[in-house]
């Protein structure tokens, strides 16, 4: 794939957040979205053979993996309208709730925060690893790219197809990848594996969830095409060459949920636990997500090319809408009728003065959007554009 990247042809991407159960979202716009391309090019299309790259962090990197892991056949593990059912079936065991009274419950969560993770995260394991088996990362049947960070050296680890076809040592097992990028501070474990060359030589992994350091992928998948083309060419890809599909979890911009006079009270517990939250984390990942999406609108706005640019995010969410884990039957069939109902919302794009997105005149609904996005990508794949 590396050598195929080139400023002089379009590079597909899509990206997708992190956010626990709220995957369920993304996975609902990808649905529909590979319907379009099937009525297109036939029902055998996929979503991983109109995209250059896909990049995905934590619950994004599990999608991410489910589209591009090859199955007997060589062609990917599952379509994007099984996914929502993957998540229907497994994250209820992935994230078991808690059936007593809320105040046992509470007092439950609170011990765990500070004795150690809320979930052990041994039914994701082992379901990831029956799921994957032996498959390693540069068998991925397009780019992937899967941030993860390394908690023994401080610093962020990138784990993308590209680097594992040129290097042994970041050629990990995807099972691996996906547990890594998963395992969110204070609700999964943290992951220790290692990776070792034919010669010998071994490198460990120290890894926890990749929000941490790119909720949003986006631009790191920008920046690995810029890196790709520099071996090649003099300049980077300007972004009338990129065309970029990036899909939120879903936040809660209006609920107002935290504010200042709670926050000002509070000590090292109540910012890592208040009333069933996490506010740090919630913080840190819905800033890491808008700031990526601030930088990547004012690049496609500065260079003119700002219809390359697609964000689908519902910052309308609420109560257990919000949760990463609140994996109970009712919350997660509401998260499928969030995703479903963000098709019929008018496109919004995020103001650079406030970072609230607002509805854009002329440009229709997020349906109308993906229809129009497959018709460019299917087009692309036809002209031998891309991939």
């Amino acid at each position: 794939m590396s050598t195929g990247l080139t400023k002089r042809r379009m590079v597909t991407v899509l990206s997708i957040d992190g956010g626990g159960i709220r995957g369920i979202i993304p996975s609902t716009l990808l649905a529909f979205l590979e319907s379009q391309l099937q009525e297109l090019d036939g029902p055998n299309a996929r979503i991983a053979d109109y995209f250059d790259i896909i990049a995905g962090t934590s619950t994004g990197g599990l999608v991410t993996t489910m589209l591009t892991a090859p199955n007997k056949d060589n062609r990917p593990m599952y379509e994007a309208k099984d996914i929502n059912k993957f998540y229907l079936d497994n994250t209820p065991k992935i994230f078991p709730q808690n059936s007593r009274n809320n105040f046992l419950t509470s007092i439950s969560s609170m011990v765990g925060a500070v004795m150690g993770p809320k979930y052990d995260g041994k039914y994701l394991r082992t379901l990831v690893n029956e799921l994957l088996g032996d498959l390693n990362l540069k068998q991925t049947l397009t780019t992937v790219i899967i941030p993860t960070f390394d908690i023994k050296h401080l610093q962020p680890v990138i784990f993308s197809t590209t680097d594992a076809k040129e290097n042994a040592l970041k050629n990990a097992k995807l099972s691996d990848i996906c547990i890594s990028t998963s395992a969110a501070p204070t609700f999964l474990p943290a992951h220790y594996f290692d990776v070792k060359d034919s010669e010998g030589r071994t490198r460990t992994f120290d890894l926890i969830d990749g929000g941490v350091a790119a909720n949003n992928p986006t631009m790191m998948a920008i920046s690995h095409i810029n890196r790709e083309i520099l071996k090649n060419d003099s300049e980077p890809m300007d972004a009338s060459r990129l065309l970029v599909l990036s899909l939120g979890t879903g936040a809660a911009k209006f609920e107002g949920k935290y504010n200042a006079a709670m926050a000002s009270k509070w000590g090292l517990i109540s910012w890592m636990y208040d009333n069933g939250s996490t506010p740090l984390v919630d913080v840190f990942n819905d800033a890491s997500s808008d700031m990526v999406d601030i930088h990547v609108s004012t690049l496609f706005q500065s260079t003119h090319a700002k219809d390359n640019y697609l964000r689908i995010q519902d910052d309308s969410l609420s109560g257990d809408e919000v949760s990463v884990d609140i994996a109970t039957e009712k919350n997660l069939n509401r998260l499928v009728e969030i995703g479903k109902e963000l098709l019929k919302k008018r496109v919004s794009r995020v103001n650079l003065d406030i970072g609230r997105y607002e509805e854009v005149e002329g440009e229709g609904t997020y349906e109308e959007a993906l229809v129009d996005f497959a018709k460019r990508l299917s087009d692309a794949k036809k002209l031998g554009l891309n991939k």
